[in-house]
């Protein structure tokens, strides 16, 4: 039995995500000309992800207490999610935006 068949992982989360998901959408909404393919779309999410301190939770309490973001939360996520899509949008790595 391998170490991942072992336990269970799925309650593993982290809140992070879901808040940078959601201030994706947000912004990109005021953004028309950004492009929002899949590829472009998962890169602005990665890079925000990797620019956030992680909030990982297990438990049902966990949970509660994780959705108790704070101010200085918000602007964190709101800076990274910024800065992932003029990034991305830079540089993209879809065919649509870089024929190359």
């Amino acid at each position: 039995m391998t170490f991942r068949e072992q336990y269970d992982f799925s309650s593993l989360v982290n809140e992070k995500e879901n808040w940078i998901i959601g201030e994706l959408d947000k912004q990109l909404n005021q953004h028309p000309e950004i492009c929002t393919c899949s590829e472009c779309v998962l890169d602005m999410t990665a890079l925000a992800l990797n620019h956030t301190k992680p909030n990982y939770r297990v438990t049902l309490l966990g949970a509660i207490y994780a959705m108790a973001e704070d101010e200085s939360t918000k602007i964190e996520i709101q800076k990274a999610v910024e800065t992932a899509i003029f990034q991305v949008h830079k540089n993209p790595a879809c065919e649509k935006q870089n024929p190359n």
